[in-house]
């Protein structure tokens, strides 16, 4: 229990130092640009986007307002376009079901539309210890899912998804340097400033590796696996507009137009 405490008592501080960002920035209210670059770790290619919350606003996207899921960075642009906003940089957002809901726990614009879930299962969503990104109005904070369940934050966007990457600069205990399992992957993480950083691969990568680059590379101490095989970005500073599959929750950054 100590340990769980240590943990929501570090994503509290987090929230703190956001809030604290919030009140500091400059031009607070100014539309937001990603800041998106590419670069190399261990051979592997990725993408990495950072954003500071109080000045950038990061959504999770599912569903427009006629019901009909987004599943395409495209139709989610053209929907906030007609709502007057930008749309200046997207991610696949979680892993889903067949009908592209969120699997776990998920809440959108304040709204829980998904329960969070605390059991070990097959896959990677199960591998534990997995997590609950969180986004409120004092900042993000990555947390394992059941010291999120002690102690919930108040999420006004949230996606729950594993396996945790990194949690309090330790690696998850189940990744394999040497692990053969490698893809695409895309992730999460947290800086201690409390910037949010984005990241996916270009290259295969198992876990180990993607951890360690979210860690060592990015500089994420809590850190959160997405998804692999339909990991997407849409970022056009550079100029990349992935499509495929359609998708389920859409992460996006949005700014006034």
């Amino acid at each position: 229990m100590m340990i769980r405490r240590r943990r929501i008592d570090r994503a509290r501080t987090l929230l703190a130092s956001c809030l604290m960002a919030l009140f500091l920035a400059p031009l607070a209210g100014q539309p937001a640009r990603a800041a998106c670059s590419d670069a190399t770790f261990e051979g592997v290619g990725y993408t990495a986007c950072v954003f500071h919350p109080g000045t950038d606003d990061l959504r999770i996207y599912h569903r427009a307002p006629d019901g009909a899921v987004y599943g395409q960075f495209s139709a989610l642009r053209n929907d906030l376009a007609a709502q007057g906003l930008e749309m200046v940089a997207a991610m696949n957002g979680a892993m889903y079901h067949e009908d592209r809901r969120a699997v776990g726990y998920y809440v959108e614009d304040g709204e829980r539309k998904g329960a969070l879930v605390t059991s070990a299962s097959p896959g990677n969503f199960g591998l534990l210890p997995n997590g609950v990104f969180c986004l409120s109005p004092e900042g993000a904070a990555v947390v394992e899912t059941r010291a999120f369940a002690a102690a919930p934050l108040p999420c006004t966007y949230a996606v729950q998804s594993g396996p945790l990457l990194v949690e309090d600069g330790a690696l998850h205990p189940r990744f394999l340097p040497n692990s053969n399992s490698r893809f695409i992957r895309n992730g999460v993480g947290v800086r201690p400033d409390g910037s949010i950083v984005w990241a996916i691969t270009a290259d295969r990568i198992n876990f180990h590796g993607f951890a360690r680059l979210m860690r060592d590379a990015l500089g994420t101490p809590d850190a959160l696996y997405i998804d692999g095989k339909v990991s997407r970005l849409w970022a056009p500073e550079l100029g990349r507009a992935d499509i495929g599959f359609s998708m389920g929750p859409i992460m996006a950054v949005v700014a006034p137009r």
